[in-house]
């Protein structure tokens, strides 16, 4: 699902009362770090993550890898923070 202007445009919103969930730090995205990226979307639907200094990935290289991995949609990227969003087709928690 492609997210469209005003449905992202919401979710930045969003985005700025979130706190990040994720740290990305020098080992760089892991399965160990998707597999913890999974729950936290599955829960969530939206969150933030952080690329620490030492990481060998941008953040915009880091949000890439994890959408592919995870099905999810890129929302924004700012300096080392980034935010992803993934529908729960289950119990649907943010509703455009």
């Amino acid at each position: 699902m492609e997210l469209t202007g005003k449905q992202r445009a919401a979710l930045r919103s969003m985005c700025n009362t979130l706190q990040p969930v994720l740290y990305i730090g020098k080992e760089g995205v892991t399965e160990a770090t998707v597999k913890e990226a999974y729950d936290a979307i599955e829960a969530r639907e939206l969150i933030k993550c952080t690329v620490q200094d030492t990481a060998p990935h941008t953040a915009r290289e880091a949000c890439q890898i994890l959408c592919e991995k995870l099905g999810a949609q890129p929302v924004q990227c700012i300096g080392r923070k980034f935010s992803i969003y993934r529908r729960n087709e289950k119990e649907p928690k943010i509703e455009f």
